[in-house]
């Protein structure tokens, strides 16, 4: 063990950073200031990776930490920092990916667009129920039986069959807690198995709760086997127990892995999907749609866009990775055209109900793999763009998109993204034949390290 060092910096993934004998080390939960014993968990060539085992003297800008679960729970690694020091660092985050990675000329980055909210703004969480919850270090070292393993919560970071039993969680409206806490109440009561991770059985597997800003309330409860009288019981419990939900909707899934994506979500009580609203439009969320799980930011988020992309009503628009829609209907009314791409089925043909809900008549959308819809010939059939609009998943595009976009040579390019490093390679890709004009990056999730992103990328002349 290491005394007395101080923490000088955050680094990547949340975590902090400080150097012992010239050696980088990497520490989650820390603050730049804090003096900390560490103890060293893991060592490379290059760096190492320690945790804090006690605090000397901590940090003048610490804050204590709202959750109870905050130093073992893996979501909310930045509860410790004031807010307004998380933005500073996001912005940093942001301007540190494109010089060091994209390495192109950049115009001034604008101030960073915090939330509204920085409490209860998740409008989607998902839980997980197991029969092996995880057990603190603490609660190790006390030496104490705990018989009782059922949980739910949380996956730890790095451990697929290890899950944080949760009793509170202030990132969404408090009915989240609750919800989940009755359903776990029940399940013990009434002898229901909790799902074991390893040997892949068990009734409850997992929760999604979605809590649109139009109040409407979604719950999918995934079931591990197909036990019709205990689930229906259950169901019967939680709509008499929570009238407020308007969708519940259950699943039973089997398979090794977790996803719904490939599963029959099925209706047990309400609609099979909610609404959010935007700006007078509505937008219909099913259980597999994605949706910017700040609903309030959001609306913040694609006004920026709408405004890179600089629209005068005679623009024909690509929407790429287009989801339900929303930034399609978002800008359709100052577009010519917008034609969006997803590849997710399901999430399409939301986005046409979309559409069709709000009377917006000017757009088209294509399910696919963006590689494989979005070719040459694809452009040449539907019209070259006059401005792309492209939201990628972490991972950023495929190079055989970015070979696309940069055929298609459309004036403006408008990427959002929640992953400033891989938008900094692609914008990279793209340097050639565009130059970055415009940077807004946008806080869609307090308290963690993530950030979204909007660059405007304008043809070279």
């Amino acid at each position: 063990m290491y005394e007395g060092v101080e923490i000088t910096d955050v680094a990547a993934e949340g975590n902090s950073l400080a150097r012992i004998n010239d050696k980088v080390v990497f520490i989650p939960f820390g603050a730049p200031g804090d003096i900390v014993d560490v103890k060293i968990d893991r060592s490379r060539k290059s760096y190492s990776e320690g945790h804090i085992e006690r605090m000397v003297k901590p940090s003048e800008i610490r804050v204590t930490p709202r959750c109870r679960h905050f130093g073992v729970c893996g979501g909310c690694r930045w509860q410790h920092l004031p807010y307004d020091i998380q933005l500073e660092l996001k912005q940093r985050q942001v301007k540190d990916a494109l010089e060091r990675i994209a390495k192109v000329a950049l115009p001034e980055i604008s101030p960073i667009i915090g939330s509204e909210n920085v409490w209860s703004y998740r409008n989607k969480m998902e839980y997980t129920f197991s029969n092996k919850k995880w057990l603190t270090f603490d609660q190790l070292k006390s030496g104490e039986e705990f018989p009782d393993r059922d949980a739910a919560g949380f996956h730890i970071p790095g451990a697929f069959d290890k899950v944080l039993d949760i009793e509170e969680c202030h990132l969404q409206d408090s009915l989240g807690d609750r919800l989940r806490l009755f359903i776990k109440d029940y399940g013990k009561r009434n002898g229901l198995s909790f799902y074991d991770l390893r040997a892949q059985s068990g009734l409850l597997r997992t929760l999604m709760i979605r809590i649109a800003s139009t109040g409407q309330v979604m719950a999918v409860m995934v079931f591990g086997s197909d036990e019709p009288e205990p689930i229906k019981a259950l169901l019967d419990a939680v709509a008499g127990e929570f009238p407020e939900i308007t969708s519940l909707q259950y699943v039973i899934n089997t398979k090794l892995n977790d996803t719904i994506a490939d599963q029959d979500v099925l209706v047990y009580k309400g609609s099979p999907y909610i609404e959010e609203e935007m700006e007078g439009l509505r937008f219909r969320v099913g259980p597999k749609s994605f949706y910017q799980t700040n609903s309030r930011q959001a609306e913040r988020l694609y006004n920026v866009v709408r405004d890179f992309a600089d629209l005068s009503g005679n623009e024909l628009v690509y929407d790429l990775y287009t989801g339900t829609g929303t930034i399609a209907n978002f800008v359709a009314s100052k577009a010519a055209k917008v034609i969006g791409i997803e590849y997710v089925e399901d999430a399409i043909k939301d986005a046409r109900v979309n559409s069709e809900t709000n009377g917006i008549g000017n757009t088209v959308f294509f399910a696919g793999d963006m590689k494989d819809v979005l070719t040459d010939g694809f452009v040449a059939e539907h019209g070259v763009p006059d401005v792309m609009i492209v939201d990628p998943p972490r991972a950023g595009m495929h190079q055989d998109v970015v070979n696309v976009i940069l055929n298609a040579s459309p004036e403006r390019i408008v990427y959002v993204s929640c992953n400033p490093s891989t938008q900094a390679r692609d914008i990279a890709l793209l340097d050639g034949s565009y130059k970055v004009d415009r940077v807004q990056p946008v806080d869609m999730f307090p308290h963690t390290h993530h950030v979204e992103n909007v660059v405007r990328l304008v043809r070279r002349r």
